[in-house]
């Protein structure tokens, strides 16, 4: 008779306890991919201009680059922050869950042009498209799994919603800054080319950064190479290995003059991956191209709009 009640509290205690180490289990996944989305979320913020540029390399069209990073960017943030909250983590869960299915449905969709090719999702973590890309989310899928399933039913909507409003307003400010920093980039008044001092305040100029060993670089290249540029001086910039950028030229037929000053040029006109051009109108930069942009044909109708390109062909 005395045995029931000792056996009744020790299922009792073991009924109390499941639900603890659920939470905990829940929490500790929440943190770590909490961390990982807050991360990749606001290095992306922070740099609008070079996540709507990995978004090109990653297939996304060039119109759509920019909203699709800002949208990416306040999502991961909004998920990162939310599974932070004990009160809507479920919802952040879901989301989270929600963002990493669709990322590994595009991929798949494109897996065979992408193989091969850096995912530059996370700040420090270089990745790259292949069998261990799917693997590594679908280990964060199943973080997001077990912090949905150690988390309390969502109860503070009001929470979830001020956090959203941060978000948004966070996103914005960051496109604001992103389009402020390209309106207001500036060039040094004179550079190198050619071994002489030249003046970027007098006349107009499009300065295209190149990869000597890049193949888009090379064939982008050659395009500009068949425009007739009228008064408008080129001038290449290697991002590496500048002792072919004569053989560059060359090769290309593209008429233009060397400068040494990659370097300096990217410090005020920060990028990732060439090719790149920048517009310069007496000194003012009017126009920036990032790759993706330079394949279409926007990229000569706007040259030309401004009056950098004739337009006709030679």
């Amino acid at each position: 008779m005395q045995l029931t009640p000792i056996v009744s509290v020790r299922v009792s205690q073991v009924k109390r306890g499941a639900p603890r180490w659920k939470s905990l289990s829940g929490a500790a996944s929440a943190i770590i991919l909490s961390l990982l989305f807050l991360a990749s979320g606001i290095w992306k913020l922070t740099d609008l201009d070079a996540a709507a540029q990995r978004m090109v390399q990653s297939l996304v069209p060039v119109g759509l680059s920019m909203p699709a990073a800002l949208a990416v960017a306040a999502g991961e943030t909004l998920a990162g922050v939310m599974l932070l909250l004990p009160r809507s983590r479920r919802w952040g869960a879901w989301l989270a869950g929600l963002m990493l299915v669709l990322f590994m449905l595009y991929i798949g969709v494109f897996y065979n042009r992408l193989l091969g090719e850096d995912c530059n999702c996370f700040p420090w973590i270089q990745r790259v498209v292949g069998p261990a890309f799917f693997a590594g989310d679908a280990a964060m899928l199943a973080l997001a799994g077990l912090a949905g399933w150690g988390s309390s039913q969502p109860q503070d909507g009001a929470r979830a919603a001020i956090a959203l409003g941060c978000v948004c307003l966070a996103a914005g400010g960051a496109y604001l800054l992103a389009a402020s920093r390209r309106n207001h980039a500036v060039v040094p008044e004179t550079v190198m080319v050619d071994g002489r001092r030249l003046a970027l305040h007098r006349g107009r100029f499009l300065l295209y950064f190149f990869d000597p060993e890049c193949s888009h670089c090379f064939s982008v290249a050659q395009e500009m190479a068949r425009k007739d540029w009228g008064t408008t001086r080129i001038v290449v910039l290697a991002t590496r290995e500048q002792r072919f950028a004569s053989s560059f030229l060359t090769d290309t037929r593209l008429r233009a003059g060397i400068s040494p000053d990659s370097d300096t040029l990217r410090k005020a006109l920060p990028f990732t991956d060439p090719p790149y051009a920048v517009a310069v109108d007496q000194g003012r930069v009017v126009a920036m191209f990032n790759s993706g942009q330079m394949e279409d044909a926007e990229y000569y109708a706007t040259l030309q709009r401004l009056g950098f390109l004739k337009g006709e062909t030679q």
